[in-house]
């Protein structure tokens, strides 16, 4: 009798834990609807990451961003999508570091003043993945880069009652083909971009 009863008190949890599990999983790409987007920039930003001095991956992000994401989920690879960064808008926990990637030994913020990705193809890799490639424009030079795209969520926005999207992006680019090569390779030429992007639909 008490084996019976475990058994069916199993039964219930697992049960209510699927249940619950599908109510609160986050939508398929599928789900999603289709049309144009636009960055919500409170939410988007991109974290860089590299090897310094071969002791500590040390990061810092920008945010700042604007653009657009033109998206179909019954057609992922036409979808079209369109980010600038403002460069001056880095940060880091130095405040000494922040100021110095402005200047022209880096970024040089105040004759590039923007950074940019525009798509050129998007491929399906698998549910809610995709490979999107584009063109990186930093420092003034344009360079080919993939992004590897995962879809997070959708749906309404509770504090602004918008409709929106999520996707993480993640890539990987030396920034010495971008004109950026001070310290290489003390300071790894290879820098991890992490893209949270946040898109409200207009």
């Amino acid at each position: 009798m008490k084996k019976r009863n475990f058994l069916l008190s199993t039964l219930a949890v697992t049960a209510l834990a699927s249940s619950l599990g599908s109510a609160f999983a986050a939508p398929l790409p599928a789900d999603v609807k289709a049309g144009n987007y636009v960055v919500e920039p409170g939410h988007t930003q991109v974290v860089f990451s590299l090897l310094h001095f071969g002791f500590t991956n040390y990061s810092g992000l920008f945010s700042d961003a604007s653009g657009t994401l033109k998206f179909n989920p019954q057609h992922i690879d036409k979808t079209k999508l369109n980010v600038t960064l403002n460069v001056g808008s880095v940060q880091t926990t130095s405040s000494r570091l922040t100021d110095e990637l402005k200047k022209p030994d880096w970024f040089d913020a105040s004759q590039f003043p923007m950074a940019s990705f525009v798509s050129t193809s998007v491929v399906p890799t698998g549910e809610g993945e995709a490979d999107i490639a584009g063109d990186l424009t930093l420092h003034g030079v344009t360079q080919p880069v993939t992004l590897h795209a995962h879809f997070i969520g959708a749906g309404v926005n509770p504090m602004d009652k918008a409709y929106t999207v999520g996707f993480e992006g993640t890539t990987t680019i030396k920034r010495s083909a971008f004109g950026v090569s001070k310290y290489v390779p003390m300071v790894s030429d290879d820098v991890q971009l992490t893209i949270a992007g946040a898109f409200e639909k207009k």
